[in-house]
């Protein structure tokens, strides 16, 4: 294929292999693209190349100078000018150069007219809008490291939360409301009168901003007592309060919750309701899901609502399914078994284990212009480019989504969800005749999901030749690199008792967690744990023969024979690689 300069650059100078440019470049040409800049984001955003390895790249490229900045040599001077120099830079276009980590650093001492700008992609347009928008009309432009332009901001022009400012800088004007104690909920002139007077409006819009910001899932607000709300995090998978409201009626926040939301009624407080919101943060579009239902609690004179809202931020959907992170001989299977025209693929675990990640992954690796791809689920999360989403509401249940999918000439479809006996006929169907299917189940591990479609009604010849692998899996927290240490000696016992060897422990090379500033209580992100019961010719003949019952032990001993690692097993290698620690591990595992 013909290459740009920049690409044939990146391959003569041993940045990349010329296969990873080569398929980065025809990404690139799939999203109408054909410049070095676009090729640079393909490559970091879908080939998952480092940011500073890319962009060093294109500067060098491009003949961009570069420039390093030694923190703790900064003077009281060089930050008191460089301060000033950015009070004349207009506040939106400030927020924007932050967001795209490019940052107006200092006046070149040469003649002091000079403005040199610092840029992880020297390249990009924005820049341009320096000269258009401030005082200083000519810039030199410099290539620097991502964390030196991170660390820049954070030290010299930290951003702060506006709607949390303005809440700080109210100081206490929240109080407590007279019910009367007349045994009735707040009326809903008291209601507007305190929604009023306060900043709970900020209170909630921050709430939205920071949870973005902290890479949260979801937020919850719960009532914590007459006047009391607690608003938590689901950070790494598990929640962490965020900000405790004093003074304040529960039902006062639920309102604002219900006003500027959509698809929700304020007035409604007896029963379970779901609407959505929508931000613009960071200059992006973020949707939010938020479910609110009507909880009891010792207040029984008073009408508590329980709200969670679901961040959905389409920058997290992981495209490429290599960067899914399963492990070599589960990710082989797996690709080997989308890379076919039929049959079905079942992602099975708990709620928040990844299974909706795993399956859009698998998606968008066999989309193509050639054939027609139908999903049907409830709710619909994330746009899938490439692929026609049936919305699931009071007009069309799941049932009749999915019995229409069988007449819209399909070649791929995604079942959200295996739910009865009537969406795993027509799974099995559609994989029967020359389709390839996508689902998931609720159960604890691989060969369990063979039994419970089995007790769901599907004979065991159409179980055994429709299925191609069963995906279980767990996420597991992964430990801070910064702070980890070697496991402690009382923990020995217990991690010799799951397969890890004295000669591991004594190497130092297995961890646990501590706690520093860059993490959460020692950990940061999450990694998948996964059996990936593939379904070879005796794991089919094994289903075929069984009569009353599949015996679900002779199936993973057949599979593990083939290299099949139990979630347990996964979890070990995982410790191994230095990525979790034994108590995620047992946790993730527990049902093995």
């Amino acid at each position: 294929m013909i290459l740009s300069k920049f690409a044939r650059y990146l391959i003569d100078k041993n940045y990349f292999a010329r296969e990873m440019v080569e398929n980065a470049t025809r990404k690139m040409m799939e999203y109408g693209e054909s410049s070095a800049g676009a090729l640079a984001r393909v490559l970091e955003s879908d080939f998952a190349a480092l940011h500073d390895t890319v962009y060093e790249a294109l500067s060098k490229h491009y003949a961009f100078p570069q420039f390093d900045v030694v923190m703790e040599e900064l003077t009281h001077q060089q930050i008191e000018a460089c301060k000033e120099l950015l009070g004349k830079v207009p506040d939106e276009l400030k927020k924007k150069l932050f967001y795209r980590k490019i940052f107006p650093f200092s006046l070149q001492s040469k003649d002091r007219d000079a403005l040199l700008v610092l840029a992880s992609d020297p390249t990009d347009k924005i820049i341009q809008e320096i000269p258009e928008q401030t005082p200083y009309k000519r810039i030199e432009v410099y290539w620097a490291h991502l964390k030196t332009i991170e660390d820049l901001i954070a030290k010299i022009a930290p951003q702060r939360n506006e709607f949390l400012q303005l809440l700080e800088e109210a100081g206490q004007v929240l109080s407590d409301i007279d019910d009367g104690s007349s045994g009735m909920d707040l009326n809903e002139q008291a209601l507007d009168e305190e929604i009023n007077k306060s900043l709970l409006v900020n209170l909630f819009e921050g709430a939205l901003i920071e949870a973005v910001h902290s890479d949260a899932s979801d937020v919850h607000i719960i009532p914590a007592g007459r006047t009391t709300i607690d608003v938590l995090f689901r950070i790494d998978g598990k929640l962490q309060l965020w900000h405790r409201q004093e003074s304040t009626p529960p039902e006062a926040l639920s309102a604002v919750v219900k006003d500027r939301s959509i698809g929700v009624d304020r007035f409604e407080r007896d029963t379970a309701q779901d609407g959505f919101a929508q931000r613009l943060i960071d200059e992006h579009l973020i949707r939010f899901r938020i479910s609110i239902i009507p909880i009891v609690s010792s207040e029984f004179d008073r009408r508590f609502e329980s709200i969670v809202i679901r961040v959905i931020d389409d920058r997290k959907v992981i495209t490429d399914f290599r960067k899914l992170g399963f492990q070599a001989q589960a990710e082989q299977e797996f690709i080997k078994s989308i890379s076919t025209s039929k049959g079905i693929i079942i992602v099975t675990g708990p709620t928040g284990s990844g299974k909706s990640t795993t399956l859009m992954a698998a998606l968008h690796h066999v989309i193509n212009p050639t054939i027609n791809v139908l999903t049907c689920e409830d709710p619909v999360e994330y746009v899938i480019h490439g692929a026609r989403q049936l919305k699931i509401g009071h007009k069309m249940s799941f049932d009749q989504a999915i019995r229409s999918i069988l007449r819209h000439d399909p070649d791929v479809v995604m079942v959200g969800e295996i739910r009865d006996k009537i969406t795993a006929d027509i799974a099995v169907k559609l994989a029967n005749t020359g389709h390839l299917t996508f689902s998931t189940l609720h159960t604890n591990d691989a060969p369990s999901a063979v039994s419970r479609l089995y007790k769901m009604g599907i004979e065991t010849f159409l179980l055994a030749y429709s299925i191609n692998i069963i995906i279980a899996q767990r996420l597991v927290r992964k430990l801070c690199v910064h702070c980890r240490r070697p496991l402690s000696k009382e923990h020995w016992p217990a991690a010799l008792q799951i397969g890890l060897t004295q000669e591991e422990l004594e190497s130092g090379t297995i961890y646990e967690p501590v706690g520093c500033p860059k993490c959460h209580n020692g950990y940061k992100g999450r990694v998948n744990i996964a059996e990936a019961l593939y379904f070879y010719p005796e794991v089919r003949n094994e289903i075929v023969k069984s009569i009353n019952d599949i015996d679900e032990e002779r199936i993973r001993a057949i599979a593990e024979k083939h290299g099949m690692l139990s979630m347990r097993r996964s979890g070990v290698e995982r410790m191994r690689e230095g990525l979790t620690d034994l108590t995620e591990v047992l946790y993730a595992s527990a049902e093995d």
